[in-house]
């Protein structure tokens, strides 16, 4: 993986919140996945790149469901974006694409829960927005393991770059 430019990049957590981290998943645990990624935004955060907090409400609700909050260690820090989605993806009907352009990202970096829902769809939108866009598929975890494979194996090879936690820490470290 080439060198990544902190300040070009931002790493979009999806739907870390408490109760989705506490689903069954595979091929890791959410607990597992939240470690990961919280570890990824401090190095993110330290290399002056943007930590982006996504969490999902439901439309026409007027109460969330319980444990619709961010999980412990992934509520944004100062300095982090939030947005507040009402679709699969994070881009759909947001304003995350103007905020990342305002702030000159060229790189999307994510991770989160589901792989092959709120993570795929938002690294489509990415792609096809124009950002180089990485999936950290070691700090991310879908409902069901096949489904995961799938998606880090097939899909995301056609529209990002794939790699681990380590190699994003290596190419932001450079």
């Amino acid at each position: 993986m080439n060198p990544l430019e902190g300040r070009r990049t931002a790493l979009v957590l999806i739907d870390l919140m408490s109760r989705i981290v506490a689903l069954q998943t595979a091929p890791s645990s959410g607990p597992d996945v939240l470690e990961r990624s919280v570890a990824a935004a401090a190095a993110t955060r330290a290399a002056g790149g943007l930590v982006v907090n996504v969490r999902v409400e439901r439309p026409g609700v007027d109460v969330q469901p319980e444990g619709s909050g961010f999980a412990r260690g992934a509520e944004p820090q100062p300095g982090d974006l939030e947005i507040v989605k009402r679709t699969i993806g994070a881009f759909g009907r947001t304003e995350l694409d103007a905020e990342l352009r305002s702030r000159g990202i060229a790189n999307v970096v994510l991770a989160g829960i589901a792989t092959n829902f709120g993570v795929e769809s938002t690294g489509r939108a990415a792609s096809d927005l124009g950002y180089e866009t990485f999936f950290l598929t070691d700090a991310m975890t879908g409902l069901d393991g096949d489904a995961h494979s799938f998606a880090t194996t097939y899909v995301f090879p056609r529209v990002g770059t794939v790699c681990t936690t380590a190699d994003y820490l290596e190419a932001l470290a450079e």
